[in-house]
């Protein structure tokens, strides 16, 4: 009699284990949420996430060390957002080397590879700003470190290629960080970077001036800047008055004065870094009897005239700071304005930044990152625009490259981009990105020249415009 209960009561519990085991294999795991996903990761706490058809859009907080170096001290928040598509989609790393953008947006490389786009907002920029705020710390390795802490955060949430991108500051960002950080991404698409090795060598801006577009063009913008000078008295006290009017100050660059003659000075630069050969029939033919107002207009329109006030200048202390302490910032020359016309010249980023602020130029900072881009580039890609001034002092390949390009957009300005190349170009430049993210289709491996962005255009989050800065600014 026990032996039959014992083998029932063990029936019993065998068919209880087996109906068990059957209810967890029917049952699937439940998902986890990528937002979730995302907050678990220590150091990351949500700002807020914004709708968009066909992604996830997060405006995050991550924690990062103020001194990498010394990462037990003192910790900043940094802003990054998350363009989310898919887990199983290859991730663009973005920066524009400013302020992030907290309105979903996608870079040309997110759409090429019709992927994930992580952004990060450049350290010291506010509100990603340390306080007090160590400007000591503020270099290109403790950035790029900033960057190399994000990814190894991300990369087990986003598991397949990886591939950073930015333009102009964003372009020099993105090419530092791999200097760094060599082995954290897949491939570097830089647009239009600036490099400034040599800071008190700038001639190839003069000769990239005396060259621009057409002598026609170049005639008529000459003559604009030059008559702001001769016209000085007058268009400074219609200066002093919008000053007052908007409440501006000039207390960081010195004066009125100086700030009027730094707006004049960037006209010309700013024209070819944002405008096309196409606009020079908006600029006035005779600007020795132009009206003083049609001067200051084609100047303020241009150069804009709050760009060197106080408050014109605070957003951007961290970029100063930078040019005048490891980037460089260039110095042209003006034939076409008679020397006594020409107070200051083009005024050192010192001139920009509050003097409470210490700085001291490191020059050997932007020798190493070209002589590693030279012998070690690997999977980058620079894009220049043939008209933009920032690309006279260019990356240039050498013998150790591999698998890397220079190319340059006919015509095209600071917004320059793999679409604007011409046809060969875009064609290899597009199938390369596939490639280094990992999504190259079967005919574009076999064919390079089929190669075309896997996702369709979207006119509000593909905007392609170049993103304008006012003053001499990459």
């Amino acid at each position: 009699m026990r032996k039959a209960l014992r083998w029932l009561l063990a029936l019993v519990v065998l068919i209880g284990t087996v109906s068990t085991a059957g209810a967890a294999t029917a049952a699937e795991p439940k998902a986890v949420d990528i937002k979730d996903r995302l907050l678990s990761i220590p150091g990351m706490s949500l700002i807020e996430e914004k709708p968009y058809t066909g992604y996830r859009f997060f405006v995050l907080n991550y924690t990062q060390p103020v001194d990498h170096r010394h990462p037990s001290k003192s910790t900043f928040q940094q802003r990054i957002t998350v363009l989310h598509k898919d887990t199983d989609r290859p991730t663009v790393f973005y920066t524009g080397g400013y302020n992030v953008s907290t309105t979903p947006s996608r870079r040309e490389p997110t759409q090429i590879v019709d992927g994930n786009q992580i952004s990060m907002e450049y350290r010291y920029f506010t509100p990603s700003r340390p306080a007090p705020a160590d400007w000591s710390k503020l270099d290109i390795w403790q950035a790029a470190s900033d960057q190399h802490r994000i990814f190894q955060a991300l990369k087990p949430v986003y598991s397949e290629n990886w591939i950073s991108t930015g333009g102009s500051k964003g372009g020099m960002t993105a090419t530092y960080y791999e200097r760094f950080y060599p082995r954290d991404m897949d491939g570097v698409v830089a647009y239009v970077a600036p490099n400034d090795v040599v800071n008190k060598e700038d001639s190839a801006y003069d000769r990239f001036f005396a060259r621009v577009g057409t002598e026609e063009c170049r005639d008529k913008l000459n003559g604009v800047q030059r008559e702001a000078l001769v016209r000085r008295a007058p268009l400074e006290k219609k200066y002093a008055a919008y000053a007052a009017d908007n409440g501006y100050t000039f207390d960081t660059i010195g004066s009125l004065d100086r700030a009027y003659e730094a707006v004049v000075l960037d006209y010309v630069w700013g024209f070819w870094q944002y405008s096309t050969l196409a606009d020079c029939a908006d600029i006035p033919a005779d600007a020795e009897n132009a009206t003083d107002e049609a001067i200051w207009d084609s100047v303020d329109t241009i150069s804009g005239f709050s760009a060197y006030t106080d408050q014109g200048l605070e957003t951007y202390t961290p970029y100063y700071y930078q040019a005048g302490t490891q980037l460089g910032a260039p110095t042209i020359h003006f034939p076409h304005i008679e020397k006594k016309y020409v107070r200051y010249g083009y005024q050192p980023p010192r001139n920009f930044v509050p003097r409470s602020i210490p700085m001291k130029f490191e020059p050997s900072a932007m020798r190493d990152v070209d002589t590693w881009v030279r012998h070690n580039a690997h999977q980058m890609l620079f894009v220049y625009g043939q008209n933009d001034p920032w690309g006279a002092e260019p990356f240039r390949l050498g013998h150790g490259a591999r698998d890397s390009y220079v190319f340059t957009a006919p015509g095209m300005n600071h917004g320059a981009n793999v679409a604007g190349l011409v046809a060969d170009q875009k064609a290899e430049a597009t199938a390369r990105i596939l490639d280094w993210a990992g999504v190259a289709p079967a005919e574009v491996q076999d064919d390079p020249t089929a190669a075309r962005p896997l996702a369709a255009f979207d006119a509000k989050l593909d905007k392609r415009d170049v993103e304008r800065e006012t003053a001499l600014r990459p």
